[in-house]
């Protein structure tokens, strides 16, 4: 028998039969002391984006062999601290991709077409006679759409593109071959697009890549979206230029702190969208994502070749 510990109930955990396996079954994550007696004996973890897996918590787990994360980023992580230790990494990148880029597009539609201040108005009953100017937002069709990050799932936000007859620039460390979409660096994307969704990593040279500076070289009607990471953003900058009308709007997946308090300053302007982190949340999805946490684990238990591990190449 074997010990594995497992930060959230998931489906198929049936699968682990064969392992003495621990779940975590409390309310939110597990805290952070609980998690650290669970994986003293451990020689597997599945692991959650609400856990902070640090070089403290791996040093303490002298047995564990494969760390399975349930998410795409592993920025919760300490990748070193688990290379040393000679822990394996597994995430679930693709199974995710499609839904994550499908509620980027609700998001921007959402938050240009002003669709959360109308069903608002129609809640608190106060529809009346229709009006020329009113809740008159922005367009998406033949706009420019610039994509921070254009891994997998700004590629297919790229994609959809193109039902909107949309030009669409991007930034990547590489061009994308056979692509109609134009690389530019990130100050030409933030003057010249009409919409800017994020969907880059979140690591050291992304942490805040959006500033004051940043969000200041953007034109004073345009849209931001982050369904990457919070942290990405700087919050307090994009308060004032939400609320100086440096920009037109932003919808929000993630942010900084998060869960984001009931009380914070950017709940109470109407051009600011927050949702609780749930671009990845389909039933087909999530159950993929397990399917592929659990799958990861397994193979790293055997020994054999994870599915999805983080790097690629180890």
């Amino acid at each position: 028998m074997s010990s594995v510990y497992v930060t959230k109930e998931i489906p198929g955990l049936e699968r682990l039969a064969e392992y003495d396996v621990a779940v975590w079954r409390g309310e939110g994550p597990v805290p952070h002391d609980v998690l650290l007696g669970e994986v003293r004996d451990a020689r597997g973890l599945l692991c959650m984006l609400t856990d902070r897996i640090d070089s403290g918590l791996v040093d303490s787990a002298p047995h564990l062999e494969v760390l399975s994360q349930m998410a795409v980023g592993v920025d919760n992580i300490d990748i070193n601290a688990c290379r040393r230790a000679g822990v394996v990494v597994g995430h679930t990148p693709d199974v995710l991709t499609e839904t994550v880029a499908d509620s980027a597009w609700a998001l921007l539609a959402s938050i240009v077409r002003r669709i959360p201040e109308g069903e608002r108005e129609v809640r608190a009953g106060e529809w009346g006679p229709w009006e020329v100017f009113h809740l008159a937002g922005g367009d998406l069709h033949r706009t420019t759409l610039g994509i921070v990050g254009m891994g997998r799932i700004g590629q297919a936000v790229a994609r959809r593109a193109a039902g909107f007859d949309m030009e669409v620039i991007y930034t990547s460390p590489s061009t994308l071959p056979d692509s109609d979409a134009r690389r530019v660096d990130l100050e030409q994307l933030l003057e010249q697009a009409d919409h800017v969704v994020i969907c880059t990593r979140l690591d050291d040279s992304t942490l805040g890549l959006i500033g004051a500076d940043e969000l200041a070289r953007m034109k004073p009607m345009s849209y931001l979206v982050n369904v990457a990471r919070g942290p990405i953003v700087d919050t307090e900058a994009l308060l004032e230029a939400l609320r100086g009308g440096e920009i037109a709007g932003a919808a929000l997946d993630v942010t900084d702190p998060e869960p984001l308090p009931g009380s914070h300053p950017l709940l109470e302007l109407d051009n600011c969208l927050v949702v609780p982190h749930i671009a990845s949340a389909s039933v087909r999805t999530r159950n993929e994502m397990a399917r592929l946490a659990i799958d990861n684990l397994v193979a790293g238990l055997e020994g054999r070749d994870l599915p999805a591990r983080f790097p690629p190449d180890g």
